[in-house]
């Protein structure tokens, strides 16, 4: 390895191909994500039905149109090789790392809890409960969020997690939560809940649980500070205690919802 050589890139005509231990750092970076490129090449990597309903279109990627255009083609069975790799075995700190779109605020709300010194189940809530828009899907976040971790959380925080999607535009003054601001600016003034969620908070004002999906909301982070230094790190004994890590890995595991999870490990998979 001359990973130390002063000038690896000084002498590029007579590039050391392939072999691994005679290449600099950055050579083996660009090696790797060129094959990763040709794999592509290859390898057709489909986009579900619901990609294109985003895109405001009622279509599906069919194997035949890519035939057409790459007679050679054969379908992405597995990893996305443009993907951060995901290991054998994931934890749910992976999926943080590799695949959730964003966990600012997820740490920002998680630390919230912890500064007012909430219980770790009340803290733990905090840390997953927008996983379904980092990670899935925002309509219906709370439901989704909720179904993916239930196998592998107390039930309540699973409950407050799904809860919180309808407890958020209701007031409690109790501890001090209002109507949030930014709502007013996202949809508007006049934006009146679904009946479904009215008929939702009603129904969670009045379970023993209430408080904990409150504490969601309480310690929802509606304006992000893009200053606080949030890390991960300092959740991982809290995941730890408070979160059934699988043996086999999230989403090799024969739980309710692996399959959500190995959905996220291999978006593009074809079947």
């Amino acid at each position: 390895m001359d990973d130390e050589h002063p000038h690896p890139h000084t002498d590029h005509h007579h590039h050391h191909h392939g072999d691994p231990t005679t290449m600099t750092m950055s050579d083996r970076a660009d090696a790797a994500e060129e094959a990763a490129m040709h794999e592509l090449e290859e390898l057709v990597a489909t986009k579900s039905s619901l990609f294109h309903l985003a895109d405001g279109e009622v279509k599906v990627d069919t194997s035949q149109a890519a035939w057409a255009k790459n007679p050679k083609a054969r379908f992405l069975m597995g990893a996305d090789p443009r993907l951060p790799q995901m290991p054998e075995k994931p934890t749910l700190v992976d999926y943080f790392r590799c695949r959730f779109a964003s966990t600012n605020h997820l740490l920002q709300s998680a630390t919230h809890a912890l500064k007012g010194g909430h219980p770790e189940k009340v803290v733990m809530a905090c840390l997953l409960h927008d996983i379904a828009v980092v990670g899935f899907i925002r309509c219906d976040h709370g439901y989704w969020g909720a179904q993916m971790i239930e196998p592998y959380v107390e039930q309540e925080v699973s409950w407050a997690i799904r809860m919180h999607q309808a407890l958020r535009f209701f007031p409690d003054e109790s501890v001090g939560y209002g109507y949030p601001e930014m709502y007013v600016k996202l949809f508007g003034p006049d934006y009146k809940p679904e009946p479904y969620i009215v008929a939702e908070y009603e129904r969670a004002r009045k379970h023993k649980w209430y408080m904990t999906s409150r504490l969601i909301t309480v310690n929802d982070i509606y304006s992000f500070d893009p200053n606080a230094k949030v890390n991960l790190d300092d959740f991982v004994d809290i995941i730890g205690r408070n979160f059934k890590q699988p043996k086999e890995g999230l989403g090799w595991d024969n739980s309710p919802s692996a399959h959500m999870w190995r959905t996220l490990m291999w978006p593009t998979r074809f079947l």
